[in-house]
């Protein structure tokens, strides 16, 4: 496969294909992890709900991270897009230092909060093509975070 003509083939209304595929694997780890919530037995149950909050907490830190890479395009960015970007971290460090049943919701929060931030800002930087997968990422991972606190 000619990966130029596959580039050029690409829409600015749309996200590269390889990133759209990324994204949908990079909700395994929470699918899987909020279904092995309710399947595991007892004993593995403290691990199962902590791997799921570790990876939310990957993930919502990883949603703020993109503002920093969004101010660093510009040579005089607005300081509230590396304000922004440090909170999700800030969110999940806590979330992931509370009980799952706790911790999952904030988690869940959070990635809601960040899809409603990024929509204004992408928006605002020309970056709106990527807000329809975001929605569905993050309302998959929310949903699978609410599932998994609802396990604990």
């Amino acid at each position: 496969m000619n990966t130029t003509v596959e580039i050029q083939s690409q829409t600015a209304a749309e996200p590269p294909q390889f990133a759209l595929r990324l994204g949908y694997a990079g909700l395994i780890p929470f699918v899987g992890g909020a279904l092995l919530v309710w399947l595991v037995w007892p004993a593995m149950h403290p691990y199962t709900t902590m791997a799921l909050s570790a990876y939310a907490a990957v993930i919502v830190s990883f949603l703020g991270g993109i503002h920093w890479g969004i101010a660093f395009r510009d040579a005089e960015p607005p300081p509230s897009l590396f304000v922004w970007g440090v909170v999700p971290s800030l969110a999940a460090w806590v979330a992931v230092m509370m009980p799952p049943s706790a911790g999952l919701v904030i988690h869940a929060l959070m990635l809601f909060v960040c899809y409603l931030v990024d929509r204004k800002v992408y928006t605002a930087f020309g970056l709106q093509r990527w807000l329809t997968l975001r929605f569905r990422l993050s309302m998959v991972a929310a949903a699978s975070c609410l599932l998994g606190a609802a396990g604990t």
